[in-house]
């Protein structure tokens, strides 16, 4: 019984946040209404047993791209006039994409009544094991050398982008530590007396 009012109440609260982001004026309500989705999205997952995917909804999409959306969106300068402008301009568009989606729907509803897909050759769960330990030990024995390739294609990725955006300016002074070390304490201060009105020489 508990268990189907926290459906109902996940499900409600994921549909009625998923369509305030899609209808909210202001972006940054916009965020926080995708936030929330995300995390009631994450109670289903729990609910179905995946507790990895909720995990990866809470950490990776709320932790790191809807944050990122939020901060995005608040330092911009968005002339939302000019947003609303383009708004009839783009209607057919829209309209056309929501068609294609509520197609999809539909399709994928009328696959699921249909019938199940029957899976190839998966690898077995162990009894009393938790999905994230079985994913953890399939990742790490059958799968090891794929994830390690893709830890070094992410890692390769990550130096190129730091190359790629290091630029040496000549007009800034770099530090030698070395050379601050090694500086005596009478060349590190000097005592002036300045008359008044003409500063200091530095």
């Amino acid at each position: 019984m508990i268990q189907t009012l926290a459906f109902y109440l996940f499900a409600i609260l994921t549909c009625l946040s998923g369509g305030l982001c899609v209808t909210a004026r202001n972006p940054v309500h916009s965020v926080l209404w995708l936030i929330l989705a995300f995390f009631n999205a994450a109670g289903l997952m729990v609910l179905v047993g995946a507790e990895f995917i909720a995990m990866l909804l809470v950490i990776v999409y709320v932790g790191a791209v809807a944050v990122l959306f939020l901060f995005v969106v608040m330092m911009l300068d968005i002339d939302f006039a000019e947003l609303r402008t383009g708004f009839a301009r783009y209607l057919p568009l829209g309209v056309g994409l929501v068609a294609l989606l509520a197609g999809e729907v539909i399709f994928a509803e009328s696959a699921w009544t249909a019938g199940g897909i029957t899976l190839g050759a998966t690898a077995p769960t162990p009894d009393g094991v938790p999905n994230i330990q079985a994913l953890g030990i399939l990742i790490y024995t059958r799968y090891l050398y794929i994830f390690e390739g893709a830890g070094l294609v992410l890692l390769v990725a990550l130096i190129g982008a730091i190359v790629l955006t290091h630029r040496k300016r000549g007009d800034v002074r770099h530090q030698n530590i070395t050379q601050q070390n090694m500086r005596r304490p009478q060349d590190a201060t000097r005592n002036t007396s300045p008359i008044v009105g003409q500063g200091v020489e530095l």
